[in-house]
């Protein structure tokens, strides 16, 4: 059976590459014309937009000379952040099975292609980011006095977000320093953006979201096992058994592993159905007996019957109130401390929370500041403001990698040519810039095959 979404993708897709071709055989597409071939992305420009970029720059060229100069130091770190990163993600993924490797979609962060990121919230937070990380070079190009040429939208069947084009010439001209700002003008505003987006998140779940009841949430119940026979439901709340508290999962397995096949233990949950918190006596059964292939002491374990959120309602939204908390801590996770928190904050989509999206929303009542919107209205502001944050720190982390043609790919090439000028003086201009194109291309190459070693290594 034909897949309606590939369907529709390939007819987007045929549509999209019919239309190019017209326009190019038409004479509407060139270098100097309005519309313009970025790779396979159509560059639609204008030069409307210029007189407001001018005068936002000209209020206060200190401050957005000062703001540039902060975001080649958050660039040059994010830079350093992510080549370790994925330094260390090459390690891991030696040892990795070939059926857990990730899959090629996963690498590109584009709505309806990853699987991660829904469509909705995800196009929206991708063309906000674009367009105001694009703006905020325009505006940066301007305060030091380079010319824009023009701006316009980036489409590939969709738009994919803005851009903002500079005179070639002047950004060459420009001083070092100057051009450092303009590139990372952009890294700088994602990361503005994440900061303002987060700062909304964290007061709506603050003041209007509350958990139903402490405990773990039911991701899935299987059929004919106890908990399917006691009536847990997907969207539960789990929280005691046998009069030990469950506030996360390893204390859940901790007080079911104490049990044994065939003994009957009081388990309370959160029932969606009733409304509240209910108690029941269950008999439970033997772990062979509903999983095939056990062998050993794991075939002999008690067996409840159902699938967990890795993070229990109370800790998601300690999470989405402070990254930079305890929640890894509280989630009851090896190593948890508060340095891990920040990355559970990104990993929401990954493990079934996105955040708050089909079950995970039934964890929660609506009360405070924000309960005129109702039930619905602050699940998508939440949802909203998690995606523009996610977006913007990820927009703001990859364009600081330094491979051309991105923003920590120009600063890289700056950076390099300022060592190898200082290490080599006596060098002619022509051999500097020789050398440095070649040392920009490598660390473009490396970036390239660390990306691609993910995917490629477990498969090997």
């Amino acid at each position: 059976m034909i897949d309606i979404g590939w369907l529709v993708l390939v007819l987007l897709v045929t549509a999209y590459t019919l239309i190019v071709v017209l326009l190019y055989r038409a004479g509407h597409i060139g270098k100097d014309k309005p519309l313009t071939l970025f790779g396979p992305a159509l560059m639609l420009k204008t030069v409307r937009g210029r007189a407001t970029l001018d005068a936002i720059a000209r209020r206060s060229r200190r401050f957005w000379n000062a703001y540039g100069d902060l975001g080649i130091i958050l660039s040059l770190v994010a830079m350093a952040g992510m080549v370790i990163l994925l330094l260390w993600e090459a390690v891991l993924v030696v040892g990795l099975p070939s059926s857990a490797a990730p899959q090629p979609a996963e690498a590109l962060a584009l709505p309806g292609i990853n699987p991660f990121i829904p469509i909705g919230y995800g196009l929206v937070a991708l063309i906000v980011g674009v367009v105001l990380h694009e703006y905020s070079h325009g505006i940066l190009a301007r305060a030091n006095n380079v010319k824009v040429k023009s701006l316009g939208v980036l489409w590939l069947v969709i738009p994919i977000g803005a851009f903002v084009e500079q005179d070639d010439e002047e950004m060459m001209k420009a001083p070092a320093r100057s051009r450092d700002r303009i590139a990372a003008a952009g890294v700088m505003a994602n990361f503005a953006l994440a900061l303002v987006f987060f700062l909304i998140l964290s007061m709506v779940v603050s003041t209007s979201l509350h958990p139903k009841a402490d405990g773990v949430g039911v991701y899935a119940v299987i059929a004919g096992t106890p908990a399917h026979n006691a009536s847990l439901a997907p969207g539960d709340i789990i929280t005691s058994v046998n009069g030990t508290a469950t506030p996360n999962t390893v204390d859940l397995r901790s007080a079911l592993g104490a049990t044994r096949p065939g003994q009957s233990v009081l388990v309370s949950w959160y029932s969606q159905a009733d409304g509240r918190v209910v108690s029941a006596n269950v008999t439970l059964g033997q772990a062979s007996a509903f999983i095939p292939g056990l062998t050993g002491n794991a075939s002999k374990a008690a067996f409840f019957g159902i699938e967990e959120y890795v993070l229990p309602p109370q800790v998601l939204t300690s999470v989405l109130t402070n990254p930079f908390g305890n929640g890894a801590q509280q989630a009851g996770l090896t190593g948890g401390g508060t340095a891990s928190t920040p990355f559970l904050f990104l990993a929401l989509p990954f493990v079934s929370l996105e955040p708050l999206q089909g079950a995970p929303a039934a964890f929660y009542t609506v009360s405070g500041p924000f309960a005129f919107l109702g039930v619905n209205g602050v699940l998508v502001l939440t949802n909203m403001a998690y995606w523009l944050a996610w977006m913007n720190v990820l927009l703001g982390l990859s364009n600081a990698l330094p491979a051309v043609p991105l923003d920590g790919g120009f600063l890289f090439r700056d950076a390099m040519t300022k060592v190898v000028r200082k290490a080599r003086s006596s060098w002619p201009e022509a051999r500097l810039e020789g050398v440095v194109s070649r040392l920009s291309l490598l660390a473009t190459l490396a970036i390239f095959a660390l990306i691609l070693w993910q995917f490629v290594g477990p498969r090997l």
